[in-house]
């Protein structure tokens, strides 16, 4: 039965007012339908305190010498909030081996907290885990609510009815938090990407809730719709969306219940109601589906195909009895309508579909913190760069962070291709030789398929989901397989679920992963990635790179002593504490600085040094991602490359595409040129030129201007062609003449245009050698293939001094979302080109601005060219100057005019 409006306008405000804090009564939570976060703890050592739990876990002690902490965080996060260590110290050089006793993290810590509660008859109460690194025993009001056996892992979500320890007004929490040991548990770790934490993560670092509810309960809405196909969409079809929860009666008689909710259309509209009664035996659990059709769909797209209409939908559960009591309520739920989908072709390679478009994979491999802080704005910030370098997924191996992470992947069109970690626990099998975790034994399936429950229920309504790697390096076995699987089905999953990131083998009911991951993951030259062999430009690259991403001089300067930075580039083979950890294969920069010496020559100096580093970092990452742009239709088409790494998880120097303090570098902006959306790039290895379109929309007739110059800017050749584009295609079109006349190096420039030649769409600099680099495939490791001849760009240190003009302009497009733009102007008033030109923008204390988007960085300009830019700020910027520098180009410093 419908109920009347004014009831279901009152049950819509409430939906949205139950997730507060604290209510107005100052009660955790006081009505059913409420859910609270626990606002806070009081975290404390077991050392320095009295070992008796229950004692601990009563209301009334004294917490004085406690330390306060946010509602969620690991020991260390607190410990910092705290003033007890500070980041900045521990970032430096390698003050993270130097945080005291060691032997306080080996121990237990607790978190503790009170709050009121008013409980009254017929209300059931949970608390609700989302994980707790890496177990925990859970207490309240003197009274042991669950163990360390059943609290397990870092995405151990759990509901415990503790609706007989709640008690008249103020109510004691305490969690006993286990330290982690990454071979051993189910934890959130850092295989070999950098030095662990001291306390490897250990604590309540996700939320931990309460709520309460009458006698029957809901769980979070998944949704499931029927829409396949956008290509031949008019918008007037009907799409089904089915909304599904989970009835708990928790009462020993029949209840009968209605679950009366609406969806609202983005942006406004009429809301399309609906209500479902239900009948529920005594203490019965039944799967509730309600469907409901909307017209007219407004489809969710990736960003870079179109917008992200979210639709929301809420719904509040009645009593079916004389009171018509509230029993509880529903989370607002934000979804997406859109279809994405996964197969193997006759290659066995992987390839994707979204909204029923071929989609291309071009992403990278996400860091959180190193001590799991998690910084919305930070996050925003890195979904922003990954979009403005035009990459569309993220990969999160065994880094599921929080809800709020896809609710921002859902908002910005970034998808999100997540899954379980490699090396540890996760992949302790049988027929893993390469790892360390300890082999799963019988306790250990409930444990993951606990995870897998709660990380599906988290993960399932969100459109920017492209799928779950159940595997990483190594393939579950069959019965974890089964638990996955099962636990993936009881969630509704409707996204991709993918066996592995490699090829090395599968489960029979999950097939081949499609997925190759056969490195490199250190040094190669750019002509590499247009090979036919390992990581090269073809199939579907889970996760691969050149091993690059080396910091700019001021960011370095933050985290490297002078002794380290001299270290940098005059001890070539030495180890580096800011590399990976000292147990990896990446802990030197040996490989890399080889190819740096071999192709720039031997630096001369730390900046020296740092120049060759941004342009080797430019080179790499632009060769990786035009390579499986330009074969993304070729005979064995690529389907797919994740850039190893996107972000770092402390200071680094590597495995990055943007410096820890989020300033771009050059693998920044080379992955930038290589992913655009309509682009023009260069054939290493047949010397040619391929025409690349991502978008599912722009077709029709291109100009391509290819010009080759010498060091002193004197013309090699130069060809104007004519051609055309269609959709998410590539095509080979012409070889650039000239290449056999190159004496020391040539500069390629290749600028794509439209039909007419009046707007310019991508262009793109090369910087070539008369000699190619040859690689040695037939001893390539996991990890690298060897070069046995280098290409000789030493050219470059001797080049004829070039002189830039540099105009600073306000921009027309004016601030807005907290962003200053502004735009810039470059003239190479030589007739030399200038190479390698990049700007940098300083605060008034001498330090690089960040965040940062420039339009395009690190450009070489043509004799006598002009080039205007763009930039955007953070924040209202007024006192700031403008750094240029270049190969050929002196330092100097402009002010906006």
């Amino acid at each position: 039965m419908r109920l009347p409006l004014q009831q279901w306008l009152i049950a819509l405000v409430a939906t949205f007012c139950s997730l507060s804090a604290v209510t107005a009564s100052d009660a955790l939570v006081s009505k059913a339908g409420d859910t609270a976060i626990v606002p806070g703890w009081h975290l404390q050592s077991v050392m320095r305190v009295s070992d008796d739990m229950a004692m601990l876990s009563k209301p009334g002690l004294n917490t004085s010498h406690w330390y306060r902490v946010a509602a969620r965080g690991t020991v260390m996060a607190g410990l910092i909030a705290n003033g007890m260590y500070n980041d900045t110290h521990l970032f430096f050089s390698d003050n993270m081996e130097n945080v005291g006793d060691r032997e306080i993290f080996r121990q237990p810590w607790l978190y503790r907290e009170e709050f009121t509660i008013n409980p009254s008859g017929d209300k059931h109460f949970d608390l609700i885990t989302h994980g707790i690194t890496s177990k925990a025993d859970i207490y309240m009001n003197g009274a042991r609510v669950a163990s360390k056996e059943e609290q397990q892992g870092s995405y151990g979500g759990h509901k415990y009815n503790i609706t007989t320890h709640i008690q008249e007004g103020n109510n004691c929490l305490l969690i006993r938090a286990y330290p982690t040991n990454y071979d051993r548990d189910f934890a959130q770790s850092f295989e070999d990407w950098n030095p662990h934490p001291a306390d490897n993560g250990t604590g309540v670092w996700r939320n931990v809730d309460i709520s309460q509810t009458g006698a029957v309960s809901m769980s979070p809405f998944r949704v499931n719709t029927d829409f396949k196909d956008a290509m031949n969409l008019n918008g007037n079809e009907e799409v089904n969306v089915t909304l599904t929860t989970d009835l708990v009666n928790h009462e020993s008689k029949i209840v009968r219940v209605t679950l009366d909710g609406a969806i609202e259309p983005p942006n406004g509209g009429e809301p399309i109601q609906f209500a479902r009664n239900f009948r529920l035996l005594p203490n019965q659990k039944i799967k509730a589906s309600i469907r409901v059709g909307v017209k007219k769909p407004q489809i969710w797209w990736p960003a870079s195909w179109g917008s992200q209409p979210l639709y929301s939908a809420h719904a509040t559960m009645f009593l079916d009895d004389d009171s018509q009591n509230i029993s509880d309520r529903s989370r607002p739920l934000r979804f997406g309508i859109r279809s994405a989908h996964s197969s193997v072709n006759s290659h066995n390679d992987t390839k994707f579909t979204v909204n029923g478009y071929p989609f291309e994979v071009l992403g990278a491999g996400y860091g959180p913190d190193i001590f799991l802080r998690y910084d919305e704005g930070r996050v925003r910030t890195i979904f922003q760069y990954m979009l403005d370098m035009g990459l569309n997924t993220v990969r999160l191996e065994g880094k599921q962070e929080h809800p709020e992470l896809y609710e921002l992947a859902d908002r910005m069109g970034m998808m999100v291709l997540a899954g379980w970690e490699c090396c540890t626990k996760w992949e302790g099998w049988e027929y893993n030789d390469d790892g360390t975790g300890y082999k799963w034994e019988d306790a250990d399936y409930p444990i993951a398929g606990a995870a897998m429950l709660h990380e599906a229920e988290m993960m399932q309504p969100h459109p920017s989901m492209l799928g779950f790697l159940v595997g990483s390096d190594y393939w579950p076995n069959d019965r974890a397989t089964e638990v996955y699987t099962n636990a993936l089905a009881k969630m509704d999953w409707g996204n991709p679920i993918i066996a592995s990131a490699s090829k090395r083998g599968y489960p029979e009911d999950l097939g081949p992963s499609g997925m190759k991951m056969d490195g490199p993951y250190d040094w190669v030259p750019p002509n590499y990635w247009y090979g036919d062999k390992l990581g090269a430009g073809f199939g579907f690259g889970s996760e691969l790179g050149a091993g690059v991403g080396t910091p700019e001089m001021g960011p370095l300067k933050r985290f490297m002593s002078n002794d380290e930075l001299e270290t940098l580039w005059t001890e070539p083979e030495e180890g580096l504490y800011h590399m990976s950890s000292s147990i990896s294969s990446f802990y030197t920069r040996k490989i890399y600085n080889k190819g740096i010496f071999g192709r720039y020559g031997k630096p001369k100096s730390l900046e020296d040094y740092i120049v060759k580093c941004q342009m080797a970092d430019y080179e790499a990452t632009r060769a990786q991602f035009e390579a499986y742009s330009a074969h993304q239709n070729a005979s064995r088409p690529a389907t797919g490359a994740i850039y190893w790494m996107l972000n770092s998880a402390w200071p680094n120097l590597h495995w990055q595409l943007f410096d820890y303090y989020l300033n771009p570098m050059g693998s920044y902006f080379g992955t930038k040129v290589g992913s655009r959306m309509e682009h023009v790039a260069y054939d290493y290895e047949t010397e040619s030129i391929w025409l690349i379109n991502h978008s599912i929309k722009s077709k029709g007739g291109r100009q391509i201007l290819i010009d080759l110059i010498d060091s002193n800017g004197k013309k090699i050749s130069s060809t104007k062609l004519k051609t055309h584009t269609l959709p998410t295609t590539s095509k080979q079109l012409h070889s650039v003449s000239g290449i056999g006349k190159i004496k020391d190096v040539g500069f390629l420039r290749v600028v794509l245009k439209d039909a007419k030649g009046k707007h310019e769409i991508s262009r793109n600099v090369y910087w070539l050698s008369p000699k190619p680099d040859v690689l040695d495939w037939s001893n390539s490791t996991w990890y690298h293939t060897p070069v046995t001849e280098y290409a000789d760009l030493t050219k470059l240190e001797s080049l004829p001094p070039a002189t830039v003009k540099v105009k600073v302009k306000s921009s027309k497009v004016k601030s807005q979302n907290g962003w200053t733009h502004r735009e810039v102007e470059l003239e190479n008033k030589s007739k030399t080109p200038a190479v390698f030109t990049h700007l940098n923008a300083i605060d008034s204390n001498g330090n690089e601005i960040a965040p940062v988007i420039w339009s395009d960085n690190y450009i070489t300009l043509w004799p006598r060219e002009k080039i205007n830019l763009a930039l955007q700020l953070e924040g209202d910027v007024h006192s700031w100057t403008l750094e240029l520098s270049g190969r050929n180009v002196r330092k100097q410093t402009f002010k906006e005019k």
